[in-house]
């Protein structure tokens, strides 16, 4: 459907237990009733997630917020209300009403509020919270067009609604302000400095196994089927060849490759970050046998792409 219609009937189906796969400014998220175990459990097998790895709930405005979960702490509230509709997700305790399967027992949860509007209609007139992963199957590339979404789920989604590619390209930042000292969980679309200035200094804490305690936090994720090398800052690529692809940050790589995505001729971290999944989309597509990356500058946005990077490259042997 397209998601600049009529959003009703769309949001009837997340009322009534559905699926429903809807734009937002980072990827497509693949959401359902945030109040309903049932539904959330759909998620769940539609993604073929593991049951230990929770889900963002989506709210429709800033207001909402506290009603839904109580009084927040004070940093909460300050982050909530700069950033949000944004990219970034927080974490509050979970209230009572969103039953356990959506933070995957955990006591804490994970939400935000999208700077799509689209995605804000769909949950306001739906009425209810949405939990809401990437709608891709898990552990594989995230979804930035209504195309990715088709492709990679297919029937297990009841509706997908077509907004045309997402802003920013890659997921939100999950913080967790709760405490005397704010904890990135997640690097994401909203760099860590922009968080500093509300915040002051805070603690990076990437989880990389075990039980994740915010979404997006294992160690091999967001990755093409094609297996991908990521190189090393400042290392110059390997020789190309028929089977071979590359993922450049702004300069073409010498040599005969068989596909190669520029990430951002201008160098242009924000565009590189809004262009990542869709690049890695379309040399998976591209029948190489191999995908080779190079790093972009570790600073601002380019630690969460260098991030997702290092999880997609996290299963690569030397052959």
């Amino acid at each position: 459907m397209p998601a600049d219609g009529d959003l009703a009937e769309a949001a009837s189906v997340l009322r009534t237990g559905g699926l429903v796969a809807f734009p937002t400014e980072t990827v497509y998220g693949l959401g359902a009733n945030a109040l309903d175990a049932r539904a959330a459990a759909r998620i769940f097998e539609a993604k073929a997630r593991p049951s230990f790895d929770p889900l963002i709930t989506h709210l429709a405005e800033v207001a909402d917020l506290e009603p839904l979960v109580g009084s927040v702490p004070p940093a909460v509230a300050a982050l909530a209300a700069r950033f949000w509709p944004g990219p970034l997700t927080l974490i509050v305790d979970r209230p009572e009403v969103v039953p356990p399967i959506v933070t995957s027992g955990l006591a804490t949860m994970a939400v935000r509020v999208p700077d799509n509007e689209y995605a804000r209609r769909l949950i306001a007139a739906a009425g209810v919270p949405v939990a809401a992963p990437s709608a891709n199957r898990f552990g594989q590339l995230s979804p930035t067009r209504a195309e990715h979404v088709v492709r990679g789920l297919g029937a297990a989604v009841d509706v997908v609604l077509d907004g045309g590619p997402t802003r920013c390209g890659i997921e939100s930042t999950i913080v967790d302000a709760r405490g005397d000292h704010p904890v990135v969980l997640r690097l994401g679309a909203l760099p860590v400095e922009e968080v500093e200035k509300v915040t002051g200094p805070v603690i990076i804490r990437l989880g990389n196994s075990g039980q994740p305690v915010a979404p997006g936090a294992l160690a091999a994720h967001y990755a093409p089927r094609t297996p991908l090398r990521l190189l090393a800052a400042g290392e110059p690529p390997a020789e190309g060849g028929e089977r071979r692809g590359y993922l450049a940050f702004r300069d073409r790589p010498a040599g005969d490759w068989a596909a190669v995505e520029v990430l951002s001729v201008s160098g242009d971290l924000t565009e590189a970050a809004a262009r990542l999944f869709e690049a890695l989309h379309r040399l998976d597509a591209a029948g190489v046998g191999e995908i080779v990356a190079e790093p972009v500058p570790e600073n601002g946005v380019g630690r969460a792409v260098n991030d997702r990077l290092r999880r997609a490259a996290a299963t690569w042997r030397p052959h």
